[in-house]
This record gives C-alpha cells, structure tokens and sequence, in this order.
C-alpha cells in the first residue's frame, strides 16, 4: 500500500488567514468552535513556517510515521512469508486478512484519534499508539498461529495514526512512510534469516520504540485544543457537503484498491519466475519511488493545488496497472511497474488528508479527516481479502487481481474528479 497514508496534526496547524484560504472553500469550511458560538476567537497569529520547533515537529512526525505507515508499507513480505511458513496450509485469501485487518485497525481508529486531536492535541494519542505499536510486535514475535498473529499484528497498528501540516512539510513528514517501506523489508528478511523471526520483530520493535520516545517528545501542537463537548453530529456533518461525500467514495475506492501491489507484488512476481532474492527487494523499490511520489508532487500541490496534482497521478497509478503489470512477464517488466506505481502512489496515498483539509476548518481537521478514514477503512479491510479469494478463485493467476486493482484506483480517481467538480462549480482552472 504505498499504503497509505496519515493526515495532518494540529500541531503543524494554525487558523488561517483569509488571504492563506483558498476562495473555493468559503461555502463549506466550519468556523472555530469560539465563532460558532458567538465569541471572538483568539488570534494566535500565523504559522510561523519555519524555526526550530517547526523542523522539531515535522522530524517527529517523520519518525512516527516511519514506524507505522512505514510498517504497514512492508507488509507485503510478510504476505509471501506466511505462505511459505506458519500459515503454508492456508490460503492467498486467509493469509491476507491478517495484512487487511492490520491497516483497517490503523484507518478505522480515524475518527476517535481524529476527535482526540481536535480536542485535545496530538500528545494522548501518539502516547497510546506508541505503546500499542511496540507491544503487538513483541506479541507478534511470539506467534505461531492464525488467530495469535492476526490478534497480536492488528493491536499493534490501533492506534498510530499521527498527521500534520501544509504540503511540503506534510510531504517530508509522510516521506516516512516511504522510508520506512524501503528500510524495513530489508532489515526484516535479512534479520530472519540470521536470527529468526522472532527476534526479527523483537530487533524492529526495539528501533520502533526509539524513534517513538523522539516523536512523543517533539510533536506538540502550537494551539490550544478547544476540548469542545463530544457531539456526534461533528462526524455525520461532513457527510452533508457534496464535495466531501464524493471525496470519502473516492477515499474508500482507493484504499479498496492502491494497497494491493505494496501485498501482492511479491509473490505475483515469483509465480512469473521472478528471483526470491530480487523479489524480496520489490517492495523497497515500491516504497523508494513512493518517496519521490511524496514530495515532488507535495511541492506542487502547494502551487497549483493538491485535487489538481492528485488527479492525474491517481490515473497514472491506474492506467500503469492495467497495462504494465497486467502483461508483465519479465523481471523488468516488473521492476518498472514497481518504480512508476510506487511514484503514483505515493501522492494517491499521502494526499487525501490535504484535500480534506483544503476545504475544512483548521481545528476540525482530524475530525473531518478521520470521518473519511472511517468509511475508508472498510476498503482496507476487504480489499486485500477479496484479492486472495480472486487469486484462489483463478488457481493463483493474478491478472484478476490486476484488473480489480486498476479498476478500482480508476474508480477512486473518478470520484475525486467529481469532488473537485463539486467543489469549484466545474471550473477547471481553479486552483484547488
């Protein structure tokens, strides 16, 4: 997946100025909690953009998504690892609901952690994921069965969802993800071999408990939380803006279907011949292009807008699966589909959150933002799944797979096409 991919926190966030605010998100952003209720909101002044601090948050950030998207970016090794492994009697289908539910845990927590941040800054949450994250791996290291790794892999992942800021900085913090999506297959399989797996998930539970301490103690936000009164119309109100109702499809649709190279990719090119040494390395070379599909295209998205940079990557991603990897047939072949879907991916799967944020209040980004992660953990959770049983289905040819997976990522593409329609009135020159 390049997988996917976290929002923004609060604390890289201030209440924007109407000169910062893009003209197009007038009819649907909320006013802060203050203004609804008639008072004047405090002027906290404007972002600083910049100092030590700033870096301080965006370094945090860097490491914690390192440690849990970056987590769930690799999990295509351990897809082709169980196979071969522990689970060998069990099916494509089976295997990956361990994968599926995993990051359903990581997306489906959304709202809570969304709403926690809002209300409370980024502080509680980041402490319990922390925690959560580094425990299930110690437990996931001592799993030989079924139900005790799905159990012990999807705690680890309920919770770490940490998110924040404007484009490039939000670029260089869910660059992480990458990072950690080429670093750890490796440092994974090469611990494996030489010390097992259990001391494998011991040894990346020990790194990821480092690099958590550094982002407990960095990320902080620059505003006071509102601690506003927990109403459950701040979740359903979303749904009632045409621009964010089609965003969410969109949301679902891609992450029912952007995932399943970052799972599949592995063991779809060993059927085709493909090395078990060079496939190992097909999920770092996703997750290296992926970075450059973060921040490049964040760059630009503060220029010329995120729906505009997203779109047409989205159908690249879409387009480079239908025709490169569906006729694959050689090791080069599929390292190049590797390389041009790992840079799709990496803006499909990182930018949503900016989206949302383009036409939300600042201080109900992580509610808004965790509203669409709610509904889109639902395609997290049986996208994978429905992949398995389609392979299963063929007797392991994949080109089901393929098309299922392009189809989708097209589908998600045409709903974000309609969100931005929606959104600007069809005008296509708008920056947004």
């Amino acid at each position: 997946m390049a997988a996917s991919e976290p929002s923004r926190h609060q604390s890289l966030s201030s209440p924007a100025s109407d000169d910062d605010r893009p003209s197009q998100i007038e009819p649907y952003s909320e006013k802060a909690p203050s203004q609804q209720e008639g008072t004047s909101a405090p002027d906290f002044g404007p972002p600083p953009d910049g100092g030590l601090q700033a870096w301080l948050v965006v370094t945090g950030g860097f490491f914690a998504v390192f440690a849990s998207f970056g987590w769930i970016n690799c999990i295509g090794i351990f897809q082709d690892y169980y196979e071969q492994n522990q689970l060998r009697s069990y099916s494509s289908s089976d295997v990956a609901w361990i994968s599926s539910i995993e990051s359903f845990m990581l997306f489906f927590w959304g709202p809570v952690v969304g709403y926690m941040t809002d209300n409370y800054g980024p502080r509680i949450p980041i402490l319990i994921g922390s925690f959560l994250h580094v425990f299930g791996l110690m437990m996931t290291s001592l799993s030989k069965e079924y139900y005790q790794i799905i159990l012990s892999q999807t705690i680890a992942a309920a919770g770490t969802w940490f998110r924040r800021h404007r484009a490039i900085a939000f670029g260089i913090i869910t660059a992480g993800s990458s990072l950690g999506g080429v670093v750890l297959p490796i440092m994974v399989n090469k611990l494996v071999v030489r010390v097992g797996f259990g001391w494998a998930m011991r040894s990346v539970a020990f790194l990821f408990l480092g690099l958590l301490v550094i982002a407990n103690i960095t990320i902080k936000s620059r505003l006071p939380p509102p601690r506003r009164k927990f109403d459950i119309k701040d979740f359903i109100t979303p749904f009632k803006e045409m621009p964010f109702l089609l965003l969410t499809v969109a949301g679902f649709m891609l992450y029912l279907g952007s995932f399943l190279p970052f799972n599949f990719i592995i063991v779809q090119a060993k059927e085709l011949g493909v090395s078990d040494s060079l496939a190992q390395y097909l999920v770092s070379i996703v997750n290296a292009a992926s970075t450059f599909g973060r921040l490049v295209p964040a760059y630009f998205g503060d220029r010329i807008g995120v729906f505009n940079v997203m779109i047409p990557l989205t159908l690249l991603g879409g387009i480079f699966t239908l025709t490169v990897w569906l006729t694959a047939h050689s090791t080069a072949s599929v390292i190049a589909y590797a390389a041009l879907y790992g840079f799709a991916s990496g803006c499909t799967l990182s930018i949503v959150p900016a989206m949302v944020a383009s036409f939300s209040d600042v201080r109900s980004i992580g509610t808004r933002s965790g509203a669409l992660y709610g509904v889109a953990a639902i395609g997290v959770l049986i996208g994978s799944p429905v992949a398995g049983a389609i392979v299963s289905a063929e007797d392991s040819n994949f080109s089901g797979l393929i098309i299922f997976c392009g189809v989708t990522i097209l589908a998600g593409a045409v709903f974000a096409i309609m969100s931005r329609q929606a959104l600007t009135g069809g005008n296509w020159l708008k920056k947004v």
